[in-house]
């Protein structure tokens, strides 16, 4: 499929209010069936980037079972991170619900300490890789955006596609752009950021700026500071003429990962 049509949807979220978090993004996106492809839910859709792991989702919890309700109604692969309780164990995961009720995860691996975050969740040591619609595409969680190795393109689990799902701040909302576009650019392919906009329960302010931007850093959609659901269409013909263009990954360096 030479052409993705990815949905950006920047939510102001209600603190720690999973039911309200549903409705309110169920209206936001509401109408988007037969229009996108996959639609982007920010980091802690259901709660906002809390650290109450009493409010902890199980795997047939009520965001779980939206998220496949969304994901068969609109006919598009919903994406977005959730607290999760998985065998005793909390985790800032996220998931991939695509519309056959086929349900994938990723557990944040960078966890925020200035936010105490590792003090409530256990860090992931696993990429997810996945293709949808021909597209090979990995997504990560907000602060793995300022660890470049992690996401950083290889021969052998290449992709077209780096998503992040964000709670990210305003007072560095500077880094939020500079470092979506350095990764764009270093590893020659699409990235889709969405981040949240408005106050959470400890008064940090957050202003949107989710965004799109091409193989080159360019930015192709901005989403503005305030609530809305914005749609770019991706090329796949442009990704690879680009690649052809400028071979710089066939010059990077090899490496392994550790777990944490």
């Amino acid at each position: 499929m030479n052409e993705l049509r990815v949905s950006l949807v920047q939510a102001d979220l209600r603190w720690e209010d999973t039911e309200a978090n549903l409705l309110h993004l169920g209206q936001m996106i509401d109408g988007l069936a037969g229009h996108t492809d996959l639609i982007l839910l920010p980091e802690m859709f259901g709660t906002g980037f809390s650290m109450q792991t009493s409010l902890a989702e199980q795997r047939n919890g009520a965001a779980v079972t939206w998220m496949k309700k969304q994901a068969a109604k609109s006919g598009a692969v919903l994406c977005g991170s959730l607290m999760m309780e998985d065998q005793g164990l909390y985790f800032n995961r996220l998931l991939w619900a695509e519309p056959d009720g086929t349900l994938q995860h990723y557990d944040k691996r960078h966890l925020f300490g200035l936010g105490q975050e590792h003090e409530h969740y256990t860090a992931g040591h696993a990429l997810l890789q996945l293709t949808w619609r021909g597209w090979r595409i990995r997504p990560l969680i907000c602060y793995d955006l300022r660890f470049p190795v992690w996401s950083r393109q290889t021969t052998s689990q290449p992709y077209d596609l780096l998503l992040y799902v964000a709670n990210w701040p305003e007072r560095r909302s500077h880094a939020w752009r500079s470092l979506l576009t350095a990764r764009a650019i270093e590893n020659q392919c699409y990235v889709a950021g969405v981040n949240r906009v408005g106050h959470d329960g400890h008064q940090i302010a957050h202003r949107g700026d989710s965004r799109l931007l091409d193989p080159l850093g360019e930015l192709l959609l901005d989403a503005g500071q305030t609530e809305s659901v914005v749609t770019g269409l991706l090329r796949m013909d442009l990704l690879q003429q680009h690649r052809a263009q400028l071979p710089f990954l066939k010059d990077a360096d090899s490496f392994i990962i550790s777990k944490p």
